[in-house]
């Protein structure tokens, strides 16, 4: 495969061919089913991805999502790490590979490939994970090391630089979960990044996670831009941002509609052993770009959430409000004077 490709292309020719053979009827069954563990809250003990053909309508359906979501966090955290850059990575519950491919694009100049190591309980999953990783042409992902494990209370963990946890949390126990993000705080030794859905039950995984995290004395460098309790009173709202994925003709079919793309909610926290340079604030939702002004809503490192109205009469920075993004830092780095 052209490994010369931005890698979100190489991953969707990687996934082209997957779902030759499977009946579509079949593909959107397991899809559906899929999507109600994703969304789920009901924990399970057994590996959601039972077979091929459940793995193969897995990573065509989500794992460009999932790639997008991390690749948006990991964004974000090297943004509040400068020039930090992990030898190693754990990517716990890591199935066909999504976050894995989103660490091998985070660093892909760094020199040397990361070294990765996939664990997950489903033997399916690997195997294809495996497959893709190969057609990649990536060295770090070819390279990877494919490991059963399974995922919970009795997963034993090796050092790691990085260790990444993305849409795992759901399928845990409580007392799992506690245990698992604890595990992977231990194995750390640079940081650790969890990504959840973005529902109000994700976000509440992600921020029991965010506190334990900060227990075991992590600090957080993403999204927060503080290591305090985060302001939002519970039950009222949910932190959560957005990616934008392209659609595949599998979205197409099990979910309707013409668009070409679909926006991926997630949430997430990234934390360090070292002190990280977060964002001085966050943009929490959508800009809304008025006549003559942007109103951006912000948590800020003051430990509070503030709406800012960014108009014209500041210069340079009211240019920058309207080309800030959800989830972007504010003020954009460098910090842009008013003029």
């Amino acid at each position: 495969m052209n490994h010369s490709l931005p890698i979100p292309d190489v991953l969707r020719s990687a996934l082209a061919g997957l779902l030759d053979g499977l009946p579509p009827s079949q593909a959107a069954g397991a899809v559906d089913r899929l999507i109600t563990h994703y969304r789920g809250v009901v924990p399970t003990h057994a590996p959601v991805l039972r077979d091929r053909s459940d793995v193969a309508a897995y990573a065509a359906y989500r794992m460009p999502a999932t790639f997008e979501a991390v690749r948006s966090a990991l964004d974000a955290f090297r943004d509040a790490t400068g020039e930090w850059t992990p030898a190693t990575h754990t990517d716990i519950g890591g199935g066909t590979g999504a976050a894995s491919w989103a660490v091998a694009e985070a660093w892909e100049d760094a020199g040397t490939p990361v070294a990765t190591t996939v664990l997950d309980w489903a033997e399916p999953a690997l195997a294809i994970g495996r497959e893709l990783a190969e057609a990649s042409g990536l060295p770090g992902l070819r390279a990877a090391r494919w490991e059963r494990a399974r995922i919970g209370s009795a997963l034993t963990l090796h050092s790691a630089d990085l260790v990444t946890v993305s849409y795992v949390l759901n399928e845990l126990t409580p007392d799992d979960r506690r245990t698992l993000v604890d595990a992977a705080a231990g194995a750390a030794t640079g940081a650790v990044v969890i990504v959840e859905p973005g529902t109000p039950d994700g976000y509440a995984r992600v921020i029991e996670a965010r506190d334990r995290l900060i227990a075991a004395g992590l600090h957080v460098a993403a999204p927060c831009p503080h290591s305090v309790a985060c302001p939002i009173e519970p039950g009222t709202d949910w932190c959560h941002f957005s990616a934008r994925v392209s659609r595949s003709s599998l979205h197409r079919q099990v979910k309707g509609g013409s668009l070409a793309y679909e926006d991926e909610k997630f949430s997430y926290v990234a934390a360090t052993r070292f002190a990280p340079d977060p964002a001085s604030a966050r943009v929490t939702r959508r800009p809304q770009i008025r006549k003559g002004q942007v109103l951006l809503d912000l948590c800020t490192a003051e430990e509070q959430l503030r709406r800012e109205t960014v108009s014209k009469r500041h210069g340079s920075l009211y240019r920058a409000a309207r080309d800030a993004e959800w989830g972007d830092p504010w003020p954009p780095h460098p910090a842009e004077p008013a003029s």
